[in-house]
């Protein structure tokens, strides 16, 4: 695929880095590199991207992108992102192909898992 203007990286903010890196670690498997304390890289997400130190949160409230994550198994991945500290904000809903919940992680951001299934 040709990366010319597609979009290639994520920031995300993080009012507590080392939180957000355990909880998606524990959660989707995501494994990082530390560029300092108030950045770090992630990879294994599926697009590459970044947590940055920051009291901002990204939420769908304010007008935030919604990142949104597939899950074969939905209730599973539910039940692993509360285990980890995630909260759930919007339990599952039903929604024209499929299912899904937005949750926030343990720096406040907003989130969603969807499943066809």
């Amino acid at each position: 695929m040709d990366a010319h203007k597609k979009i290639n990286y994520l920031e995300i903010p993080a009012r507590n880095i080392p939180a957000s890196k355990a909880f998606f670690s524990a959660v989707f498997g995501w494994t990082f590199t530390d560029y300092g304390e108030e950045y770090c890289a992630f990879d294994h997400a599926g697009m590459d991207g970044g947590f940055y130190q920051s009291e901002q949160v990204a939420q769908t409230d304010s007008g935030s992108v919604l990142i949104v994550f597939y899950s074969k198994e939905l209730e599973t991945t539910q039940q692993e992102v509360e285990q980890a500290g995630g909260q759930i904000i919007k339990p599952v809903f039903s929604f024209p192909g499929g299912r899904r919940f937005h949750f926030s992680d343990p720096s406040g951001n907003e989130f969603a898992v969807w499943s066809d299934l």
